[in-house]
């Protein structure tokens, strides 16, 4: 068999994780991993059976049958282990490995007689939350601007977040912030989980500032997808609200701890938080529910192929020159984005004379207007 991945145990409990999810698809799944069926099914029935999946040991952090005195203990260990965690969400991870927990006044009382209670900065709440009803609906990405390296390098975070179950289906840690790096992570990003319906982003670079007629590279890729691309209003953060939430506790429980030595150890650290995160951590916003427990790997596929736009025999299509950003039309020529060079566009009459529109496949991305000779 052949395990594509940064190490194999991490790939492989991945991979049982995403197959343990109620309605899975187990040969979809093994398919994107690069494994047979049968070899899928092999783990999974040692999985169920109790058998280790990895070479390193994970001792627990308590026990269901520790006495009172215990499960003080186990509280601080909790504690110690996750220095950004209130008292709710130790409570529920509590509740989560075996143990009864006592109410969340009471952890909060035992951090407090330890010491472990520290000024956090105040704020309200959100008035209301808002999320997609399912899945893959939406996905949040954005780049938790740069942090500096012990041997000199600036290591660029890029975090892509489930709108729906707040499941982190990556953080990478990319040398910079340009449109192939990004769109090298993603695919290997869309290839294990699929394809959501659309991305959420702000308006800085590489996916453009959300103004019309605005268009990146990235932004084309992604529609060939068959993936809307959507962008934050601009000046009004409340909107990327998860992204910012889940950056603050990137920050404050993997960032604040210690320095990072090269990009290698930034990436382990990214991994090792993104599964403690997914699929141990209560996360407040879903009940004191992991995310995990929220989340499907979408049903569509990563293509084999780059699908291409389709256009009725009878349309005018004109196919944008490599080095020139423009299309003739009608003994004229017309400037289109520059993110379309290369591809096909059809031009189509609007609602009155004159006005036509620029589209690549369903989308209009231009306007033609002999009135105005725009």
């Amino acid at each position: 068999m052949v395990w594509q991945a940064r190490s194999v145990v991490d790939e492989r409990l991945e991979f049982l994780r995403l197959a343990g999810l109620e309605g899975a698809n187990v040969s979809m799944l093994c398919q994107r991993f690069g494994i047979s069926r049968q070899t899928g099914h092999l783990w999974l029935r040692r999985l169920r059976a109790g058998e280790p999946v990895e070479d390193r040991c994970r001792r627990p952090h308590a026990s269901p049958k520790r006495t009172d005195a215990a499960l003080e203990q186990a509280v601080l260990a909790i504690r110690d282990d996750h220095p950004a965690w209130g008292a709710r969400k130790i409570a529920r991870r509590l509740k989560d490995i075996g143990i009864a927990p006592p109410a969340a006044s009471t952890v909060h009382a035992i951090l407090a007689r330890h010491d472990r209670i520290r000024p956090m900065p105040g704020g309200a709440p959100p008035a209301c939350r808002f999320e997609r009803e399912a899945p893959n609906l939406l996905w949040q990405m954005d780049f938790k601007g740069y942090v500096r390296l012990t041997s000199g390098q600036c290591c660029h975070p890029l975090t892509i977040i489930d709108d729906h179950s707040r499941f982190a289906i990556g953080i990478e840690a990319c040398e910079n912030e340009q449109m192939l790096t990004v769109r090298d992570r993603m695919e290997i990003i869309l290839r294990r989980y699929g394809l959501p319906m659309a991305i959420y982003t702000d308006n800085g670079n590489p996916w453009g500032t959300g103004i019309p007629n605005q268009w990146t590279r990235l932004r084309v890729w992604l529609l060939k997808l068959g993936i809307d691309l959507i962008h934050a209003r601009p000046y009004h953060p409340q909107g990327r609200g998860k992204n910012e939430r889940f950056h603050r506790s990137l920050k404050a429980e993997v960032l604040a701890f210690a320095p990072l030595a090269d990009m290698a150890q930034a990436q382990k650290a990214f991994d090792r938080w993104r599964d403690l995160y997914n699929h141990h951590r209560p996360h407040q916003g879903i009940g004191m529910s992991v995310p995990a427990s929220r989340y499907r790997a979408s049903q569509r596929a990563f293509p084999k192929r780059l699908p291409e736009p389709e256009y009725d025999s009878g349309e005018t299509v004109r196919k944008v020159p490599s080095t020139r950003a423009n299309v003739n039309f009608r003994g004229r020529t017309w400037y289109v984005p520059k993110a379309f060079c290369g591809e096909h566009l059809a031009i189509r009459p609007l609602d009155r004379d004159g006005l036509y529109g620029v589209f690549f496949g369903a989308k209009q991305v231009a306007k033609i207007d002999f009135d105005t000779k725009q």
